[in-house]
């Protein structure tokens, strides 16, 4: 049945800053995933391989400090090259006939591989990297960290009867972020989180009405058993650490705003639910913001989905 889709929400922590571990966390929860006959996984924001927390525990802004550049050169030696680590993961895809969303911190080599992006990849269902979505506005400490993307990544996919975009964390409060997909036909938004439902309380059900679609947003966990204990500067960062540092809040809001999941807390694993495309079309019935209740001759909006480089060979 084309108008049914049965996600997977993978409400899991990271082996905190640690690629290779974390992505063989990854690929065992998209095999528990396909045997649920899950057809399309999200996977939260950053979670390959984690969130820089560390920034905000150990006076991050601190100009020049050697604990800083230590952490991030840490950081970067675990962040992804799209093209080069996931190939198992798109084999995974493939395999089972799923599709992924999945949040990473990206070594962007098209930009000279040494800067790091907040990136969400679009992999479908017969394994192909189809978008890698880099956050275009890093959240206040993170800018410290990762550097602002572009608009390439603003794209949507069909999935049966569905069209999926996605945004990370924040970015789901940018308006203009959020009409460029809904003018491209987004139905099913994917928001991804670091993790809490201080975050996703509010935000999900929002997009939910103001689109008329379905919404999940997909948060990770992470708690100081999480770090590794070759962490670098471990105890620096344990010092002021809570215990918990995400409790989760990944939910599923549908086309009228109401709860399908509501925000699950402290709870680590995967969440099933099957959607039904047929809701898509009754809510649109009287709202529709990309189309009968547009208004394209008062106002429209330009996207620029260049990916922005400073080199241009010709």
């Amino acid at each position: 049945m084309t108008n049914h889709l049965k996600v997977a929400l993978a409400q899991i922590s990271p082996v905190w800053l640690n690629k290779e571990a974390t992505l063989k966390k990854i690929k065992e929860t998209i095999k528990n995933a396909a045997a649920e006959k899950a057809e399309l996984i999200v996977f939260g924001e950053a979670l390959l391989p984690g969130y820089p927390f560390w920034i905000s525990l150990t006076e991050g802004a601190q100009f020049d400090a050697k604990i800083q550049k230590e952490l991030h050169a840490h950081y970067v030696r675990n962040a992804i090259v799209v093209e080069e680590d996931l190939g198992e993961v798109c084999k995974l895809a493939k395999k089972y006939t799923m599709a992924i969303y999945l949040g990473v911190i990206e070594r962007a080599m098209d930009r000279g591989g040494h800067s790091i992006y907040c990136s969400l990849v679009y992999i479908n269902a017969k394994g192909d990297v189809r978008s890698i979505h880099r956050k275009l506005q890093p959240t206040y400490e993170e800018r410290l960290t990762w550097a602002p993307g572009d608009g390439n990544g603003l794209q949507v996919h069909r999935l049966k009867d569905f069209t999926v975009g996605g945004l990370n964390c924040w970015e789901n409060w940018m308006p203009l972020a959020r009409t460029a997909l809904y003018g491209l036909g987004e139905n099913l938004h994917i928001a991804v989180w670091p993790g809490s439902d201080y975050n996703t309380k509010d935000i999900t059900r929002f997009i939910a009405r103001e689109n008329r679609s379905f919404v999940i947003s997909v948060s990770s966990m992470m708690q100081t058993k999480d770090f590794p204990d070759d962490t670098p500067h471990l105890k620096k960062i344990l010092d002021k650490a809570p215990t918990t540092l995400a409790n989760g809040g990944s939910c599923i809001a549908g086309p009228d705003g109401e709860w399908i999941v509501s925000p699950v807390i402290d709870k680590e694993g995967l969440i099933i639910e099957t959607l039904d495309f047929d809701r898509v079309y009754e809510e649109r019935q009287n709202f529709d913001p990309s189309g009968h209740y547009s208004r394209p001759d008062v106002t429209q909006l330009t996207v620029n989905r260049e990916r922005q480089s400073i080199v241009k060979i010709r």
